[in-house]
């Protein structure tokens, strides 16, 4: 027997996930699958893709694990963003144990995030984009004056002046940053005046970007991260 050579190592058996997973990848992105749409079943990719139920619900939790999809019991499971076989999916590790202090970096990482997609949304929103910030602004004054807590309004809102940015990039950290820490709001922070003083800047925002003016845009983004950060230190001291 020959010695084998230093530096090769012997090659893992084919894993028919690695290709099940580009396969489905690739048909969401080919069927221009949107936010929102619904994948094909386990047994409709189990069939088409020739595989077991194992190697299907492998790539459909490796695409859970990256944000892409969200599996609803006795719904189905539903795409979150778009993906396509050549994306590359970077991890964004958090350690909640400290939940105050990791709040408070992620603000850090946000200012400068945030007031530039918010300056670019001022220099690059569309009459679409503006309708549908509009839209999202009048929906946040709704719920919040009928019943003062309209924190996934104001998720919405955000998320809707990240995509008029036209970086998807934007859109992808941001949202998942708050997205992220959506559901601990409530431990400690469940409190319906949470950045209360707040609530007026984001009508100043969205005006400034109907006015195409990128620096009101910044300031405005910036004084509303400045009082989630005091509230953040109040709340939890």
């Amino acid at each position: 027997m020959m010695p084998k050579l230093q530096g090769l190592e012997p090659l893992l058996p084919h894993d028919r996930t690695v290709d099940a997973f580009r396969a489905v990848t690739t048909f969401i992105a080919d069927k221009g699958l949107k936010t929102g749409d619904r994948l094909p079943t386990e047994r409709q990719l189990m069939e088409s893709l020739a595989v077991g139920r194992s190697t299907v619900r492998e790539v459909i939790r490796k695409l859970q694990g990256q944000g892409v999809v969200e599996s609803r019991r006795g719904a189905g499971t539903y795409l979150l963003r778009p993906t396509s076989a050549d994306a590359i999916h970077i991890p964004l590790l958090i350690d909640i144990s400290v939940l105050r202090d990791r709040l408070l970096q992620t603000l850090d990482v946000r200012r400068g995030l945030e007031a530039e997609a918010c300056a670019l949304a001022a220099e690059r929103a569309t009459r679409a984009d503006i309708t549908e910030i509009e839209d999202r602004l009048i929906e946040m004054e709704r719920v919040h004056r009928g019943t003062g807590n309209a924190s996934r309004e104001d998720l919405a809102f955000h998320l809707a002046v990240y995509a008029a940015a036209h970086n998807p990039l934007f859109d992808q950290l941001l949202g998942q940053f708050r997205e992220a820490f959506e559901g601990f709001w409530k431990r400690p922070f469940d409190r319906a005046d949470f950045a209360l003083r707040s609530f007026p800047l984001h009508r100043k925002l969205f005006e400034a970007i109907v006015r195409k003016d990128t620096k009101g845009a910044r300031r405005y983004s910036l004084a509303i991260l400045a009082i989630v950060e005091e509230d953040i230190k109040d709340m939890s001291t």
